[in-house]
């Protein structure tokens, strides 16, 4: 997955940021985030030292209020941001191109899953009715019946996990979660119960 920043633009749009007004910490994380449409959530590890960088530079200054750091821009600090406005526009530009590849791939592997399950739930539901009927006792055909059933409940706590652990990797590293993403999670989902529903009245 392609990152949001290049190499030493992050720097710049923090002080960018700063530029705006004074922040602490956690606005400026969730301020990155805002800007992204919530694609792109930095980690403390990833601002805090950057900042501090800024702060050597002296381009920043940091004070403290009660429990919170805030950072604030300095007159070198808006000399380079004044200085570097065509930078600026130019990751304003490819922030855009990033956040919206981002979400395209995610969005992409979300709705090729649920392909797959759905071409998984066609071939078991053609499999089921094209297999020649063999008489049997109702108890053997409620046993199988189970344990279907058990295969299916597998299946889709295998996908949740899946799922869940690919979301949750994504946002451990830095990443977000659109709304447009959980839009078309939520829709693929429907899909599939109104195609398992469909092949359950047949």
């Amino acid at each position: 997955m392609a990152p949001v920043f290049s190499h030493g633009d992050l720097r710049l749009y923090l002080l960018n940021l700063l530029a705006e007004g004074p922040r602490h910490g956690y606005d400026i994380m969730q301020a990155l985030s805002d800007r992204t449409g919530g694609t792109y959530t930095p980690s403390a590890g990833t601002v805090y030292p950057r900042l501090a960088k800024l702060e050597e530079e002296g381009l920043v200054t940091k004070t403290v209020e009660g429990r919170k750091t805030v950072y604030a821009i300095t007159d070198a600090g808006r000399a380079e941001v004044a200085a570097r406005a065509g930078e600026l526009e130019g990751i304003e530009a490819g922030l855009a191109d990033s956040v919206r590849l981002i979400a395209d791939e995610v969005r992409g592997s979300v709705k090729e899953a649920m392909r797959s399950l759905r071409a998984d739930l066609a071939a078991a539901s053609r499999a089921e009715t094209s297999a020649p009927p063999r008489p049997a006792p109702e108890d053997d055909a409620r046993a199988r019946s189970r344990e279907q059933l058990h295969r299916a409940e597998g299946a889709v706590n295998d996908f949740r996990a899946r799922v869940r652990t690919d979301l949750r990797t994504h946002v451990a590293h830095g990443g977000g979660v659109g709304a447009s993403l959980v839009d078309d999670l939520v829709a693929a989902l429907d899909e599939a119960a109104r195609e398992v529903s469909r092949a359950l009245s047949r």
